[in-house]
């Protein structure tokens, strides 16, 4: 058992780390202020390899695993600057292409992928099914060689800088046992469809959140939007399902990477405030119990999650994906609870400067609480956790 990273991958945690203080969580809130992007910080990361650290040297990546991808994740957001579309981007787009696209889905869009010059979003979630892909409406039906696809999507991060949504959609099929004119013989199957933001019939309509981000929540309409027929990831329907999957694990990692660097940046935070503010007698506010030890919990908090999220990545670069799963639901619950559990110890340590813009930390509260919710609500979490690790029957 090594909890050590490679040389190379410390030496990625701190060109990481330089480049997130950069540019710091001043930049990333008055970029969600004004409603632009961190488009600076975005190309510049890409320029630099971190964008791409996950996708194959051949397609202009890093070659390296989610572990690497985690790391660019987690640093910056320890230095304040959590990029969504690091997640949905680099780590599931890029993931899904790479495993079950076609070859010349993945000359097209890796490379651009990998150093920054493309983002592709991801569209499951829908306002009916949520993110239950057995129940999703969203339908493409094919139109000669074309497809139409028709359905809506909610809570679709980043639409309005991507040029490629990757739509997740159900496909009637046959299953051979009866004619093809017996409607009994029919059955969806979930496909995945690489859609241009800017197709007729797709229209997007943003989100008011609570949530202080440079990045935008979308609700998306399609409206019999035509596709040719090599918008269909892979070469058949049946690359569908494995596509699918081949996302989850990545989005759960790589989020709770982003969530356990939001709870370092929070208790350096707080801890520099409390070790250097001093009130009666002159003693700092730090050498207190009563401050220092929610401080310490926090901290215990998050060092765990880490740990989960180590091991569910590294679980996956190896390949066993069943482990990953649940290391990486495991992870994701545990950086869920830790950052929001860090940021609100921080903004309470701090006191009336806690909520104040100057320093930093109550700008991540709509972030943090979001992070118990999405991508997978923390009581999902509970329920594959009883199901595949406790063996209880399945509750809903």
């Amino acid at each position: 058992m090594n909890f050590d990273l490679t040389p190379e991958q410390d030496q990625l945690r701190d060109a990481v780390r330089e480049l997130g203080r950069k540019y710091g969580h001043s930049y990333f809130v008055s970029k969600a202020r004004a409603g632009e992007h961190t488009t600076e910080l975005w190309h510049e990361a890409g320029r630099l390899g971190y964008l791409g650290v996950n996708i194959p040297t051949e397609y202009g990546g890093g070659g390296g695993g989610i572990t690497d991808l985690a790391i660019v994740c987690e640093e910056l957001a320890a230095a304040g600057c959590p990029l969504l579309l690091l997640v949905v981007s680099p780590a599931i787009a890029a993931t899904v292409i790479n495993k079950h696209g076609t070859e010349e889905q993945r000359k097209k869009h890796l490379p651009g992928l990998a150093d920054g010059s493309q983002k592709i979003v991801f569209a499951i979630t829908e306002p009916d099914a949520g993110s239950n892909f057995h129940r999703l409406a969203t339908v493409a039906r094919r139109d000669g060689d074309d497809w139409l696809l028709s359905g809506r999507k909610i809570y679709i991060s980043g639409v309005d800088e991507a040029g490629h949504v990757l739509v997740v959609a159900r496909v009637a099929v046959g299953d051979g046992s009866a004619g093809a004119g017996d409607a009994s013989a029919q059955r969806l199957k979930p496909a995945l469809f690489l859609v241009p933001t800017d197709a007729p019939g797709l229209e997007k309509s943003k989100l008011d959140m609570e949530i202080l981000s440079p990045e935008n929540q979308f609700l998306l309409f399609l409206d019999d939007v035509r596709l040719p027929a090599d918008a269909l990831v892979g070469e058949s329907l049946d690359a569908g399902l494995p596509a699918l999957f081949a996302g989850l694990n990545p989005e759960r990692i790589t989020v709770a990477a982003m969530g356990a660097g939001t709870g370092r940046y929070a208790i350096e935070k707080a801890s520099d405030y409390t070790s250097t503010r001093t009130v009666w007698g002159g003693r700092s506010i730090g050498s207190h119990q009563g401050v220092s030890h929610p401080l310490a919990h926090a901290a215990v908090q998050v060092e765990l999650a880490r740990l989960m999220i180590h091991k569910a990545a590294t679980l996956y670069d190896a390949g066993r994906d069943l482990e990953a799963g649940i290391s990486g639901n495991m992870a994701k619950y545990a950086a869920g609870e830790a950052a929001a559990l860090a940021v609100d110890t921080a903004v309470q340590a701090l006191g009336g400067a806690g909520m104040t813009t100057e320093y930093g930390v109550a700008t991540l509260l709509g972030a943090v609480r979001a992070g118990r919710i999405a991508p997978v609500s923390r009581e999902m979490i509970l329920n594959f956790v009883a199901q595949h690790v406790l063996g209880q029957d399945k509750s809903y």
